[in-house]
């Protein structure tokens, strides 16, 4: 890695983490802010967190081209001023249609944001380090979101709604932040990796013919989307469902079940990069499947009430810690293996089409919440066939990899960067 190089990824990854810092202080208290401070109701609560999600798959789909001909500098900081007028309003506004106007704003901001800044830290890395740049990234971005929200847990009053302004404004100022930090950044542009797409796959057409042709890319799609689906989808909506309902469990164990899992992810983080990054990135994945197919498992020990309510808590907690984990090692793993499957000049299409499956799956997690509540034990053993699915799915992309796109640790030494003027962005072809 460059000076360049180093330089840039110090301050991408600063940016990010204050970022994540300010989003900490809304996002536990969006529901309470909407539903009870603003008095709009339980309906108008889920029409705001419906307009995240809308918002991110309309913007989602336009985003890589743009990254990919105008560079992503200028989109995360257009992507953060968005944001930051979104968060601003919503803190401001005291009814629905501002709420979801302000909400639509900020969704669509944090949404492009993601797969712009996942491109900064591809261009400010080679194969080789961009394994362990993705988790330090992820780890910031855990313990960002762990510190804001507990400061603002600790300012937040329900009898004030100025209180929630304050987080709100808060939240607003640190986009600004992470946009003043961008326009810093002087950009390298790393090249991929050699034939990234293997011969006789699509290669001419639109830029979304040819990520669809390529066979190693639409499996890892799908591949996550399911994991997605089966792990983040159900955190505040399946899971909790069942939970509470069969499992007996309290808001308060929830909430420490929660602190579980961002406990460790930032505890094992880099005990685990160091564990996987020698290791072929489809068995990684694997093996996040069958931890998570345990998890599943304690968790309808759970819910069985042969035990005490406090083994019952102990073992929802646990299954919160082990996806905290199987996250911690996806997290230097898939979107490395994302940029390590685009082609040149093609980075953010990928990223943003990642990104995309994301917020799909993300969409359609609460659709567990009536079989977590209703048929709790058909809900856990799905959840365990799923999660045996990840394995195999991992197993299967792996035949699809190259050597080095599997285990980028083949690589002998770091590629030279080519630093890319800012006034000059690659152009790629329509």
């Amino acid at each position: 890695m460059t000076k360049v190089m180093g330089a840039a990824m110090r301050r991408i990854q600063a940016g990010n983490a204050l970022t994540a810092f300010g989003i900490g202080f809304t996002v536990p208290f969006l529901y309470i802010y909407v539903a009870q401070v603003r008095g709009l109701g339980s309906m108008a609560a889920t029409s705001a967190f419906v307009a995240f999600a809308v918002s991110a798959l309309v913007a989602l789909p336009l985003t890589g081209r743009v990254i990919d001909r105008r560079g992503p500098v200028p989109v995360v900081i257009g992507a953060a001023v968005a944001a930051s007028v979104g968060a601003l309003s919503l803190g401001l506004s005291t009814g629905i249609v501002p709420i979801l106007l302000s909400a639509l704003a900020l969704g669509a901001g944090q949404a492009v944001m993601q797969p712009a800044l996942a491109t900064m830290i591809v261009w400010c890395s080679t194969p080789g380090t961009r394994t362990r740049a993705f988790a330090l990234q992820f780890f910031m971005q855990n313990l960002g979101l762990g510190i804001g929200g507990l400061i603002g847990g600790q300012i937040v009053d329900e009898s004030r709604p100025a209180s929630f302004t304050l987080l709100f404004g808060i939240e607003a100022v640190m986009f600004l932040v992470l946009a003043g930090v961008i326009l810093t950044v002087r950009m390298p542009h790393a090249p991929s990796i050699k034939d990234a797409v293997p011969r006789g796959e699509s290669g001419t057409g639109g830029a979304w013919k040819r990520l669809l042709g390529h066979k190693a890319m639409v499996k890892l799609l799908v591949l996550g989307f399911v994991i997605f689906f089966a792990c983040y989808g159900q955190f505040e909506s399946g899971l909790a469902a069942f939970g509470t309902e069969a499992a007996g469990i309290t808001p308060s164990t929830l909430g420490f079940a929660l602190a579980a899992n961002t406990g460790a992810i930032v505890v094992a983080q880099f005990v685990v990069l160091r564990l996987v990054e020698k290791r072929r990135r489809s068995r990684v994945i694997a093996l996040v499947g069958l931890i998570w197919t345990v998890a599943w498992v304690i968790a309808g020990f759970s819910g069985l009430g042969h035990g005490s309510a406090m083994m019952a808590a102990a073992a929802f907690i646990t299954t919160y810690a082990l996806f905290g984990i199987g996250e911690a090692m996806l997290s230097p793993t898939l979107a490395p293996l994302v940029a390590d499957l685009a082609p040149e000049g093609s980075v953010g299409q990928y990223n943003s089409a990642f990104a995309l499956v994301k917020q799909m799956a993300l969409a359609l997690g609460p659709l567990g919440v009536p079989l977590g509540a209703g048929v709790p034990m058909l809900y856990i053993g799905v959840f365990i066939a799923v999660s045996l699915g990840i394995a195999g799915l991992a197993l299967r992309l792996g035949g699809q990899l190259s050597p080095v796109q599997d285990k980028p640790s083949l690589l002998k030494g770091d590629v030279v960067a080519v630093v890319v003027p800012a006034a000059e962005p690659e152009r790629v072809p329509a």
